[in-house]
């Protein structure tokens, strides 16, 4: 057999026993519990103790492993923070399993297409960033979401507070009468203040999980407010109308750059799309590329540079107001 096949197939083997061994290890957590709550009142015997204690033992040996794994992602990029971001109940180890899945879907792609070797890691590579990009898009979306939410809330607040009302109340208002995500948001931040703790509190804890920075006006207002006093319905409306304007320019930007970001676009597949074509039209030119030492540095310098074209066309086009 190929060892190409040889490998896939050793590797899937091995995935496929981790993951079922974690799936077991966490199903079982449940009576594990009950177990140990039994022997601790005394209703086990000498010879079940020992029993759970070994149970116990293999269970934190295996599951010492996926909370390895789960660690070490918790402290890139924070991605338990990313997952509540883009409101999805998907866990870090169910995502780790697809971004898996699909790098092998990458390879077995390029090996059915007969693409040459070396691009094998890859399409690997390409196909497995998909997941990222997806719970980008998701975590971008719901913000993008939020930030448009937020004049209307700045809004109902104020005249909440005009109507007497407190600013929990005022928050609970939005709750009732907007959509998500900002419902939810404020809904959070709403039962936080019931539990005791301080509103400026919960409100900085919903910074923390949407990193708008018109929101932290609305916070800077409340925890000024809150030590000096004034007219909070006042400032709020203030909040409010900045929030629009800005929006009116931010549109105003988005139409005089569509230009450079098509251009971009356009830029960056350019390229790839002339690699395709010549692939398809002649295999053997284009397999100097990866036969060839100065091929290989060639392709080296090509990704370097369409990564610096990149970052150059985002910083001409990126205009912060």
């Amino acid at each position: 057999m190929d060892p190409l096949l040889i490998s896939i197939v050793a590797f899937l083997a091995v995935f496929a026993g981790v993951a079922g061994v974690m799936y077991l290890v966490q199903d079982a957590n449940g009576s594990k519990a009950e177990d140990r709550l039994q022997s601790m009142l005394g209703n086990k015997s000498a010879e079940e103790n020992s029993s759970i204690l070994k149970k116990d033992l293999y269970g934190e040996s295996v599951s010492g492993i996926s909370l390895f794994f789960k660690k070490i992602t918790e402290r890139w990029s924070n991605f338990k923070l990313l997952f509540e971001q883009a409101d999805t109940s998907m866990g870090i180890e169910t995502f780790g399993l697809i971004t898996a899945g699909c790098a092998l879907l990458g390879v077995a792609a390029a090996a059915v297409a007969k693409a040459p070797i070396p691009l094998y890691p890859l399409c690997g590579i390409v196909v497995a960033l998909l997941p990222l990009c997806w719970l980008m898009y998701l975590r971008s979306s719901r913000l993008a979401k939020f930030g448009k939410q937020l004049p209307d809330a700045m809004e109902l607040v104020a005249r909440a507070l005009r109507s007497g009302y407190s600013l929990a109340a005022g928050l609970h208002v939005v709750v009732e009468e907007l959509p998500n995500p900002i419902s939810k948001e404020f809904q959070i931040a709403y039962e936080e203040q019931n539990l005791g703790i301080p509103l400026d509190i919960a409100l900085k804890n919903i910074f923390k999980r949407v990193p708008n920075m018109d929101f932290k006006f609305f916070v800077t207002a409340v925890a000024i407010q809150k030590q000096a006093g004034g007219d909070l319905a006042e400032i709020l409306d203030k909040i409010g109308r900045i929030i629009r304007e800005r929006f009116r320019i931010q549109g105003a930007v988005q139409a005089l750059t569509g230009e450079g970001r098509i251009s971009g676009i356009v830029l960056m597949i350019l390229p790839v799309a002339i690699f395709i074509a010549v692939y398809c039209l002649n295999k053997d030119y284009v397999m100097l590329l990866f036969t060839e030492e100065l091929g290989r540095k060639m392709i080296a310098v090509a990704v370097f540079l369409q990564f610096v074209g990149a970052f150059a066309i985002k910083k001409i086009i990126e205009i912060k107001i």
